[in-house]
């Protein structure tokens, strides 16, 4: 009997200890939230206003040492940032697709990419994982292994800059060259099906999966911006109204009443994806920066991974 007591005691030991460690958990993220609050507030520790550190609290119940609890990643401090106050996209209070990547452009040059990812601080709710991948040693990326959640709240640290947003609605179009359909989801339900024309042999729409871009109620597209001369046999200058960028390489989906007849059946575009004014002016309605668009099944290879939009075919 007397042995079984001392395995009992132990027990509740060992549960208080673990209920310490939940509890220290808890109250550090509590703390760290408070702690964000008016200046004025009543100091939240006895003896003055300064609060202690994560790391603090958790050692003050959690035994250091050789396989002793390590603190989660997402609690870490962060690292001094070997950079100034960088530029991030998405900007604070933005709404943006599923397929949004993080964008940190850099003052300067960064020499120790280690350091500078290890500076940078990527929370979420719920927690999902990624991964950092680099533009330029002045920019650097970073996106989930597959698609965010929809409306998954996103906190970006990255040395003096911060960037708080949202990811809204799961919109996942996808443009299919066997049927010349386009076919639009919203959180996995169709909500739009459009006849559209894809580019024309020789100027075959890329196959992969872009990111909405910019958007413009009309424009002009001319092929001299990317070395035709529009007076040439394959030159055009041609207003279009509702058109969404697709990537930084010139493909838009945009209105073209001029390919109406052939849209759902041939395909006679520059690459553009052609649907009619009416399915043109709801997809530049109801589509946000951010969301994907998959093109499929066409012979004009696979969208650059680094044509700036195109980040998952790299």
């Amino acid at each position: 009997m007397v042995e079984k007591h001392v395995l009992s005691n132990r027990r509740r030991r060992a549960g208080r200890r673990s209920a310490r460690v939940a509890i220290a958990f808890t109250g550090a993220a509590a703390v760290a939230l408070t702690a964000a609050g008016p200046a004025a507030a009543v100091p939240l520790w006895p003896g003055g206003p300064e609060v202690p550190s994560v790391e603090d609290v958790i050692r003050s119940v959690v035994p250091q040492g050789p396989g002793a609890p390590q603190l989660p990643p997402q609690l870490l401090p962060e690292q001094p940032a070997p950079f100034s106050a960088p530029s991030v996209n998405p900007s604070n209070g933005e709404t943006v697709g599923v397929a949004q990547p993080i964008i940190i452009r850099f003052n300067e040059a960064v020499g120790d990419r280690a350091a500078a990812e290890r500076a940078i601080r990527i929370t979420s709710q719920p927690p999902v994982d990624g991964h950092f991948y680099w533009a330029s040693d002045s920019q650097v990326r970073w996106k989930p292994f597959e698609f965010w959640p929809a409306n998954t709240s996103v906190t970006v640290a990255a040395g003096d800059s911060r960037s708080s947003f949202t990811i809204g609605d799961a919109l996942v179009t996808v443009a299919d060259n066997n049927t010349k359909t386009i076919t639009v989801t919203r959180n996995g339900e169709v909500v739009r099906t459009m006849p559209t024309s894809f580019g024309k042999p020789g100027h075959d729409t890329p196959n992969g999966t872009y990111i909405v871009g910019d958007k413009f109620r009309d424009m002009y597209m001319d092929s001299s911006t990317y070395g035709v001369p529009v007076d040439s046999p394959e030159g055009y200058r041609t207003y279009v109204e509702y058109a969404t960028r697709m990537s930084n390489s010139g493909i838009f989906l945009h209105a073209a009443p001029w390919s109406v007849d052939a849209q759902g059946n041939t395909n006679v575009s520059h690459g553009c994806l052609n649907v009619s004014t009416e399915d043109g002016k709801w997809f530049f309605e109801n589509s946000k920066k951010g969301d994907p668009v998959i093109v499929q099944n066409t012979a004009g290879g696979t969208l650059n991974g680094w044509d700036g939009l195109g980040d998952w075919n790299l």
